[in-house]
């Protein structure tokens, strides 16, 4: 039976989902073509060749960031949620965002989550130095908390473990600390409660507390 029509989007959707998989080294015209079903020949008619591939999913990617959206009533509530969905945006497609940061666009990849940041800033009564600051930490927060995660994710098992480190003198007998740093991080969790309180106390100057 014969296929539908191969489409630009059809391309870029298989040509991403490689990526993610096995990393942009992996991804050959021939590989893609075979995925897909079709001719190399193909490919070229919708794309061009594996550079001007690359090229278009970079571009891809920096769009899609660029789609983030606050939600929320407050500013409180609309930077965090800026936070959320910028980690879980890194989160989903770190080999294409490793492609964007590589051809030096990370910069550009981040301006539209920044705009909307500045934007709350704003709406909270930040100006200025202060306004860049705030944007600048929750950016640094959220990004550095995924490349912890990350991190933690590719390493080997430790020998000795957390729960083999941490006993009740350790943690100078508080049992319920101890029990509580042996176990999983909940790393959604983790990363709410720091992001929540980083932007409880970036907002605080605005309101003119200490």
């Amino acid at each position: 039976m014969a296929r539908n029509p191969l489409t630009r989007e059809e391309v870029m959707e298989t040509a991403a989902s490689l990526v993610q998989q096995q990393g942009p080294r992996a991804l050959t015209m021939r590989k893609l073509a075979a995925e897909l079903g079709t001719a190399v020949t193909s490919i070229y008619w919708h794309i061009g060749n594996r550079e001007q591939l690359l090229d278009a999913l970079v571009e891809r990617t920096i769009q899609e960031m660029g789609a983030i959206r606050p939600t929320g009533r407050t500013p409180h509530a609309r930077i965090v949620s800026v936070g959320r969905a910028l980690r879980t945006a890194l989160r989903e497609r770190p080999q294409l965002i490793a492609m964007v940061h590589e051809r030096g666009l990370t910069e550009r990849m981040f301006l539209p989550a920044q705009q909307a940041l500045v934007h709350e800033a704003h709406a909270a009564g930040l100006r200025g130095e202060l306004a860049a600051e705030a944007v600048r930490a929750v950016q640094f927060q959220v990004v550095g908390f995924v490349l912890v995660e990350r991190n933690r994710e590719r390493s080997p098992a430790q020998h000795p473990s957390e729960g083999e480190l941490w006993d009740s003198p350790t943690a100078g007998h508080d049992p319920a600390l101890a029990r509580a740093l042996a176990g999983p991080v909940d790393a959604e969790q983790l990363f709410l409660v720091s992001l929540e309180a980083l932007v409880t106390s970036l907002l605080a100057v605005a309101a003119g507390d200490t």
